[in-house]
């Protein structure tokens, strides 16, 4: 082994439980784990980050990782943690959402080594397999009663729970199963919200065989304040880059109070724990400087996007602190040019009109009367004095022709000051 997985786990807070014996069995061999994902939606977000992790972390101790996409248990849908029935997806979506779910999970494990990863789908041994044959096969080796007393089913009895979402840890214990006969897998992790799910595996291979099976998971991840980590306004942070943009996703990570860095940049990076204290010191020392969600950011965004999707959104922070020259403003895509500038205030003016501008001061004083300047004589004063920019150009002559580059074609970014920007949008 290169390492002590439980261990490293521990130090991270990465650990919530563990079966008996499971540190044993991975410091003996080495050892096949698996995480399933559902597919749900497709893409993945930071919550599923948070477990992926553990996958990670394990192939990274010289274990072997199994990610598998439940196509066929997505067609039913996990209790655990839900508080009404899941809306159930056709198979096309379905069909879609594993295609770019597995696709996601590749970029995050090695596939070469003696510990190669696999990605496999449960769809592929449940399609042959009849509701009759599976009441035979898996159903009478867990009994109801021993079903109902797991978490995630006694929290749904109250609401209601159909029969299709309690066959569901039936399921996943049957994958269990099919994993541990069929490609010897020895242990199944997840999130604290899947121990239940996990244990009826561990049971069930016990009962059906007599063999031995583990089960590990990690906390779910939260604030400080105890709410659900990963939710932003907008709903999710995705790791897909069209539902969630580079630059959003590391504005995310650059947000996250001093509170929550320090677990934050355990779980979601790989830096090691030296590192990462040292860090802790130096953002301690002097806070203001925020070094440690800068890392966290750094880090993640890079794992998630890659170097250059990082160099992009870093260099979109820094137009709102005016470090941003002409040449990067340009670069920007037009969604992420929207999300630097969502909380100024947008304007808008006709083309006929800005066509018809003569100058900047007329530009600013007439054609955006009062919205910008409250008067011709104090936007005429501060165009003078060097106080006013247009797409990081600064202007200090009022009757400067308009023959700037329009970004994207129809916006302008004013400044005026050193923190005052607007978002002009010149529209048909």
């Amino acid at each position: 082994m290169k390492h002590n997985l439980i261990e490293e786990l521990r130090w991270r807070g990465m650990l919530q439980d563990l079966t008996p014996e499971t540190e044993e069995q991975l410091q003996k061999e080495i050892t096949i784990g698996y995480i399933g994902f559902d597919p749900t939606a497709d893409s993945l977000h930071i919550g599923n980050l948070a477990t992926l992790m553990l996958l990670v972390q394990l192939q990274r101790a010289g274990h072997k990782p199994i990610a598998l996409v439940g196509g066929a248990t997505g067609m039913i849908g996990d209790p655990s943690g839900k508080s009404a029935e899941r809306n159930l997806l056709d198979e096309a979506t379905l069909a879609h959402n594993q295609a770019c779910i597995t696709k996601q999970l590749r970029q995050f494990l090695s596939f070469e080594g003696e510990n190669a990863a696999e990605v496999v789908n449960n769809y592929d041994w449940f399609k042959n397999i009849s509701f009759l044959q599976f009441l035979r096969e898996a159903g009478k080796h867990l009994t109801v009663n021993y079903m109902m007393a797991k978490d995630s089913v006694k929290k749904r009895l109250e609401t209601g729970l159909s029969f299709t979402e309690f066959s569901y840890q039936l399921l996943q214990a049957y994958d269990f199963y099919w994993l541990y006969e069929n490609k010897g897998v020895k242990l199944q992790m997840g999130g604290s919200d899947q121990w239940g799910n996990i244990t009826s595996g561990t049971e069930f291979i016990r009962r059906i065989g007599g063999g031995s099976a583990f089960a590990l998971t990690c906390p779910l991840v939260t604030k400080a304040d105890g709410t659900k980590f990963g939710k932003s306004e907008g709903g999710n942070i995705w790791l897909d880059a069209q539902k969630t943009s580079p630059y959003q996703f590391y504005q995310f990570w650059l947000n996250v109070a001093d509170e929550d860095a320090p677990r934050m940049i355990r779980v979601f990076t790989l830096l090691d724990q030296k590192t990462i204290e040292n860090l802790e010191a130096e953002h301690k020392a002097t806070p203001h400087l925020r070094l440690l969600q800068k890392e966290l950011a750094a880090q993640v965004t890079k794992m998630v996007h890659g170097e250059d999707a990082l160099a992009k959104a870093i260099e979109a922070s820094e137009i709102l602190f005016g470090k941003a020259t002409t040449e990067i403003l340009e670069k920007l895509d037009e969604n992420t040019l929207l999300e630097v500038f969502k909380d100024v205030p947008n304007l808008e003016v006709s083309k006929q009109d800005f066509e018809a501008a003569p100058n900047v001061l007329e530009l600013l004083a007439t054609q955006l009367e009062k919205q910008i300047f409250p008067s011709k004589g104090e936007a005429r004063k501060m165009i003078l004095g060097g106080g006013v920019s247009l797409n990081q150009n600064k202007i200090t002559d009022p009757n400067q022709a308009l023959d700037l580059n329009l970004l994207q074609g129809k916006y302008i970014l004013i400044q005026k000051g050193k923190k005052n920007y607007y978002l002009l949008k010149i529209i048909a």
